[in-house]
């Protein structure tokens, strides 16, 4: 389902914000000052539908709404103070969602802030580097957070990573609340955020603080998506090899039934035959091209210029089947191909092509291999970025993107809607941007912004 509108009230105590999507070209850009709340808005979007809810408490704001497509509206606003302690010791924070219909309330949910069982003994410190991802513990009542270097206290961690805490931990048990878990699962959401190029790595997710300082917890995006990638193709292979093994196994049997049941027009068959084999070849060729085929040689079948109708019958059942194989490979084969114009037509004195084994393989126009993580900053964030969008995303998702233009130079900035356009026309999804960049805007300023305005703005209109 599509969000067709966001909106925010009394965001950090100051600001309104209305954003209108712009459903028809697929892609809002949100613009304004440092400090109105551009980043702030993506990810209170994605605490809403990825069950973030730790975000939703300790971000100041009024009311959020969140409008689909159905006519639907996603409210959420704080719960008072009463309702939003769940302990003598904690602070008051706590959401109260609900869902509006034609204006009328029709489901609600409460998530009050969560107390660990063990809060109220003294000597007891709960073990959340057993159950966080990148959490390392630096003293009795802190801890390290690895990726950001975040050094947090005790309600630092419950409040941002309660979410990921198992079931059991906490005094009162998170509501499990159907209506909105269907709703999340219907509204797909990818929050993209600006600091793109390191990941935790998973070999070090649960390692020990002075283990950190031995094996590095981060590891650069470009060789993560490349692994991924290079994983997809073998995924797509496998699916290959099985439908071909059904299709070689079953032709006997279907091409009897097709013998003994078809009838041959001798019109124009023979030509139209010379044609789909054409395509075929020509298809192959190019998958060879992306890297999802090896190259062999050259088994290109001439169909003569005249059949014996037996023959005429036949093919047909192996054109068939030929097509079927191919086709497991359509999807991934126009991303990869995408990708690679995207990239070339960038990239400066090297080229990307794509390995079943490595995913990504860069060579210099002098023939020599360059390693991934030797692209400069900016080809990492521009590598990245697309790779993410077209071989992780799902499509129908609402695919949010920070400050896309960090690292990119000024023409590749101007250049970037235009290569996203293909990206959201071929996977098909909707765009969100938060950037200060106006070359990024570039000439579309009148169609596609939504400006986020100050208070004496707000005021004056």
């Amino acid at each position: 389902m599509r969000i067709t509108r966001i909106s925010v009230d009394g965001l950090f105590g100051m600001f309104n914000h209305d954003i209108g999507m712009k459903l028809d070209d697929r892609i809002t850009i949100i613009h304004g000052m440092n400090g109105y709340g551009k980043t702030t808005i993506l990810r209170m979007v994605n605490a809403l539908f990825n069950k973030r809810y730790s975000d939703l408490r300790t971000t100041p704001f009024k009311e959020f709404r969140v409008d689909l497509e159905d006519g639907s509206t996603v409210s959420v606003t704080k719960l008072d103070g009463d309702r939003a302690t769940t302990g003598k010791r904690r602070r008051s924070h706590g959401i109260h969602v609900r869902l509006l219909k034609k204006g009328k309330e029709v489901e609600k949910a409460d998530f009050a802030s969560p107390v660990p069982e063990n809060m109220d003994t003294h000597f007891a410190v709960p073990p959340f580097e057993q159950f966080i991802s990148g959490i390392v513990r630096e003293g009795r009542h802190t801890w390290r957070y690895v990726p950001t270097d975040e050094e947090l206290t005790y309600e630092d961690v419950i409040d941002r990573f309660a979410d990921q805490m198992p079931p059991g931990f906490f005094k009162t048990e998170k509501p499990n609340v159907e209506w909105l878990h269907h709703l999340q699962k219907s509204v797909k959401v990818r929050f993209i955020e600006s600091q793109r190029l390191l990941r935790l790595s998973k070999g070090n997710i649960h390692r020990r603080a002075h283990e950190y300082e031995s094996s590095p917890a981060l590891e650069l995006s470009v060789a993560v998506h490349a692994n991924d990638l290079a994983k997809a193709i073998q995924s797509k292979l496998t699916e290959y090899a099985t439908l071909s093994q059904s299709l070689d196994r079953t032709f006997p049997g279907r091409l009897v039934e097709h013998m003994q049941s078809a009838t041959v027009d001798p019109t124009d068959s023979i030509a139209q035959l010379r044609e789909k084999l054409t395509n075929l070849e020509e298809k192959r060729n190019r998958l060879q091209d992306a890297g999802l085929l090896d190259k062999q040689e050259d088994l290109r079948f001439q169909v003569p210029e005249e059949l014996q109708e037996p023959t005429q019958r036949v093919l047909p059942v192996y054109v068939t089947d030929v097509e079927k194989k191919l086709g497991v490979f359509d999807n991934i084969a126009a991303k990869i191909d995408l990708l690679k114009d995207i990239v070339n037509s960038r990239f400066s004195y090297k080229k990307i092509s794509i390995d079943k084994e490595k995913g990504f393989v860069f060579r210099t126009d002098g023939g020599q291999p360059l390693n991934p993580s030797h692209l400069s900053s900016g080809e990492q964030h521009m590598l990245v970025l697309f790779s993410e969008l077209l071989f992780r995303v799902e499509s129908n998702s609402l695919v949010m993107i920070d400050e896309p233009e960090i690292s990119l130079h000024v023409t590749w900035q101007k250049q970037f809607l235009r290569d996203l356009q293909q990206v959201t026309e071929l996977a098909s999804f909707d765009v969100l941007i938060a950037t200060h960049s106006p070359q990024i805007v570039h000439d579309r300023w009148d169609d596609l912004t939504v400006e986020l305005q100050g208070i004496a703005t707000e005021q004056s209109v």
